[in-house]
């Protein structure tokens, strides 16, 4: 269940995050049309804290550093691998399609970090996107490294409904489709969440850690690139951390043979 406050909160951080210039107590309740009262109390009490503070005088509030600092602290505690980042940046620059790291958050796969294609219509994400775990092909890789017993415990919890045409509507459904993803060595969603939208994933291992990379885009352009896709994903992991890390780490998971030639696309070359 919802906080209402808490959502107004978060509301109120993107909406400055959005408009990167000040605003004034009349802004805040324009835009979220909140009543004047509720909307002061959460402009006085933020900058009260030392979270909100007006850059000059009588001209609006403004978030103070202290967020990014926050921030920083998080992500000191439980850091993004850096060569998974470089994984992502490596094939946002090969595919010029949206690249997703993410990770469990219960029902859950949570975007951690999000490079988007450049392309006019594309797969729109930014991080802390959260998409269903059985029903997407990020979940899948995720759910493959579960151990049986937990994964059987998750599905349990799971209220299955309709997305799109290939959504899982069963947990007989979910287990059979990551079983063929880890048979394949790739996992993969065509509007099975999203109307239209489409990609590959892959688990991750790191220190113990399992994280999901994914390529991502509208269907017209992904679709019939699934295997490359895989592929491409697969050697870029042994590119940068080191030639065989999946069938090291990785737990009744196959491997695809990497020998595939890379084909060009015509709309690679948009």
């Amino acid at each position: 269940m919802a906080v209402k406050q808490i959502e107004n909160l978060l509301d109120l951080l993107e909406f400055f995050a959005e408009r990167q210039r000040p605003a004034t107590l009349a802004d805040v309740v324009s835009h979220f049309d909140w009543p004047r009262s509720s909307a002061f109390n959460i402009l006085s009490t933020l900058s009260e804290q030392g979270y909100l503070y007006e850059p000059r005088a009588r001209a609006g509030y403004y978030p103070t550093p202290r967020w990014s600092q926050l921030a920083a602290g998080f992500a000191q505690g439980e850091p993004i691998p850096g060569r998974l980042i470089r994984v992502m940046m490596e094939l946002a620059a090969e595919t010029n399609e949206t690249v997703c790291i993410s990770a469990p958050s219960g029902l859950h796969a949570v975007f951690l970090d999000v490079i988007e294609s450049p392309a006019s219509i594309r797969y729109a994400a930014q991080p802390g996107k959260r998409v269903p775990i059985h029903a997407t092909a990020s979940g899948q890789a995720l759910l493959s490294q579960y151990p049986e017993n937990s994964l059987d415990v998750l599905l349990r919890k799971v209220n299955f409904e309709r997305y799109g045409p290939g959504t899982p509507i069963s947990s007989d459904e979910v287990l059979a489709q990551i079983e063929t993803g880890r048979r394949r060595g790739w996992f993969q969603s065509a509007s099975h969440f999203s109307p239209d939208l489409g990609g590959v994933a892959v688990p991750v291992a790191d220190n113990s850690r399992i994280f999901g990379i994914t390529i991502a885009g509208p269907l017209f352009r992904v679709g019939d690139k699934a295997e490359h896709h895989a592929i491409l994903l697969h050697k870029a992991i042994d590119r940068i951390f080191g030639e065989g890390h999946s069938l090291r780490t990785l737990t009744n998971f196959d491997v695809p043979v990497l020998t595939q030639p890379t084909r060009i696309y015509k709309s690679d070359q948009r």
